[in-house]
C-alpha cells in the first residue's frame, strides 16, 4: 500500500470522513510544507500522550481532574450523565447548566458489542452512593440505544436516595411543525409546560 493510500485509509476511519474526503485531505496535506506536516503529526502525538479521562467524571483532560470537576462554583448535587465527553461541550455552550457531569464512554449497542460492562456505570453508582448527589439528569441521545442506556442507568440507581430525570425532547426553536416527525411532536406534547 502506498503512503498516500495508507494515510487516506487512516483518515477515512474518522467519523464523518468518507473515502473521497480522506483523499482530498491527503492531497491537501501533500501541498503543505514538511514543517506544517510535522506540526500536525506532533499535535496528534501530543494529544494522545497528554489527554486522558478525568479520574472522577471521565471527561477528557490533561490534569487528574477536569476543569469542571475542579470548579468550586459547580453544584455537585446535580449530576448530568452523557454518552461522550463531546456532549459536555454542547451542554456547556447553552450556558444554563451549573452542575457536574459523568461520561459513560458510549451507549448500549449490542450490535456493536457494547454492553453495560463497557460503560462507566460502576463509577457512576459509586459517585451516587458516596452521597451528595440529589439529582441525576440523563442526557443521552434520543436514539434507541440512548433510551436503552438511560433506562439501564435509571434501573441501576433505583433504590438509591437520588432523583433521576431525563432532558426534555421536542421541537427545536425556529422549527416548523409541518417538517417535524410524529415521534418528535409526540415527545414535545408530552414534555409541555405551563406558560
Amino acid at each position: 500500500m502506498s503512503a498516500i493510500e495508507e494515510l487516506a485509509s487512516e483518515l477515512a476511519r474518522l467519523p464523518g470522513i468518507g473515502r473521497k474526503t480522506a483523499l482530498r485531505l491527503t492531497y491537501h496535506l501533500l501541498k503543505q510544507s514538511p514543517e506544517q506536516a510535522r506540526r500536525l503529526a506532533n499535535s496528534l502525538l501530543t494529544l494522545s500522550d497528554r489527554v486522558r479521562p478525568c479520574t472522577r467524571c471521565f471527561n477528557l483532560t490533561e490534569e487528574e481532574l477536569c476543569v469542571i470537576c475542579r470548579d468550586p462554583r459547580r453544584d455537585p448535587r446535580l449530576l448530568c450523565v452523557v454518552e461522550e465527553a463531546s456532549d459536555i461541550g454542547a451542554i456547556e455552550r447553552a450556558g444554563e447548566y451549573r452542575g457536574v457531569y459523568h461520561v459513560l464512554g458510549g451507549r448500549l449497542s449490542p450490535l456493536d458489542g457494547v454492553g453495560p460492562d463497557d460503560l462507566t456505570l460502576s463509577a457512576l453508582l459509586e459517585r451516587v452512593r458516596e452521597g451528595g448527589v440529589q439529582e441525576v439528569i440523563m442526557a443521552t441521545n434520543p436514539s434507541l440505544e440512548g433510551e436503552a442506556t438511560a433506562l439501564l442507568v435509571q434501573r441501576q440507581l433505583a433504590g438509591l436516595p437520588v432523583s433521576v430525570t431525563r432532558i426534555a425532547r421536542g421541537l427545536p426553536v425556529g422549527g416548523d411543525l409541518e417538517y417535524a416527525d410524529g415521534v418528535t411532536i409526540a415527545q414535545a406534547l408530552s414534555a409541555r409546560r405551563a406558560m
